[in-house]
């Protein structure tokens, strides 16, 4: 039975009714996180003012995951080629010929670059362009700072 005011129904109901395998001290934990939770999903699906390489990036899951897989790499000091470009991110989040458009949009964009292997001219080596790691970068700072709060 639960009691409503207004036509909606009272948190407290929800949580005994609905949620009672909760603790108390997860819900407490929850009440702290929200307002963190809240604050990086708006600098990821409402920030207006996100660079535009940013919003490339976030337009999808896959290019999302695409975008973080790829910096990794290339922080690391990794060579990445085409198909360990296209191969970062898992199958089951975009087919083979999303995952090569992807990576040719980035480029066309300009957000990375592609240029030729040194050993294999025929080998295609990709890096992320100064604007994308100074974008990316300012975006993980703004991240940050959220998260320190």
């Amino acid at each position: 039975e639960h009691e409503y005011t207004g036509g909606k129904m009272l948190k407290k109901d929800v949580i005994e009714d609905d949620y009672s395998y909760i603790s108390d001290s997860q819900i407490e934990q929850m009440e702290k996180l929200m307002p963190l939770i809240r604050g990086v999903l708006y600098k990821f699906t409402e920030y207006k003012d996100a660079p535009d390489s940013m919003n490339f990036f976030r337009a999808d899951v896959y290019r999302y995951f695409f975008l973080l897989s790829f910096m990794c790499e290339y922080f690391e000091n990794n060579e990445i080629s085409q198909e360990h470009a296209i191969s970062l991110v898992p199958q089951k989040f975009a087919s083979r010929i999303k995952r090569l458009q992807v990576l040719k949009q980035a480029v066309k964009l300009g957000y990375i670059l592609e240029t030729s292997s040194s050993v294999d001219k025929r080998r295609r080596i990709y890096s992320p362009s100064s604007i994308l790691v100074r974008d990316f970068i300012e975006s993980y700072n703004q991240l940050s700072a959220i998260f320190s709060k």
